[in-house]
């Protein structure tokens, strides 16, 4: 899948609303040092995360086969093992540690990768005010 195609551009970004539908968000693809990253923008914070984890976490999904509680937290907060933040931020995935680029920034993968997700098509979310999760399509 072309995602800057699909995510769109700093011109043009994706807008998307937070898992609990109370907060509105853009996400679009850009380019830092040579690679391609998906830049995060929640009114004047940037979050930068790794491209990558777009076809991480899906996999990581089909292979879990169930729903997986989100679990978000900002990059200094402690997180549930078994969430979709604590895999994000785990040594154990794919790329060995943090998704997230920016230091400071690098949390609440949990929050803004999942409703990505599910507009590419390739995971379902649950909308709840709490305790949101999610699943591979």
């Amino acid at each position: 899948m072309n995602y800057r195609e699909a995510i769109g551009t700093k011109d043009n970004p994706l807008v998307l609303k937070t898992p609990p539908q109370s907060s509105e968000y853009t996400m679009h693809v850009d380019e830092k040092d040579g690679k391609e990253i998906l830049v995060c923008t929640v009114k004047t914070t940037i979050l930068h995360y790794d491209i990558q984890c777009i076809r991480d976490l899906h996999n990581m999904l089909k292979e879990h086969g169930d729903w997986m509680e989100l679990g978000s937290k900002d990059e200094k907060q402690e997180t549930k093992e078994g969430t979709v933040e604590h895999w994000g931020r785990s040594p154990e995935n794919p790329v060995g540690g943090w998704y997230g680029l920016k230091k400071n920034f690098r949390g609440r993968f949990g929050m803004y990768l999942p409703p990505l997700m599910e507009a590419l098509g390739l995971a379902e979310v649950t909308h709840e005010k709490r305790g949101n999760q999610m699943r591979a399509k």
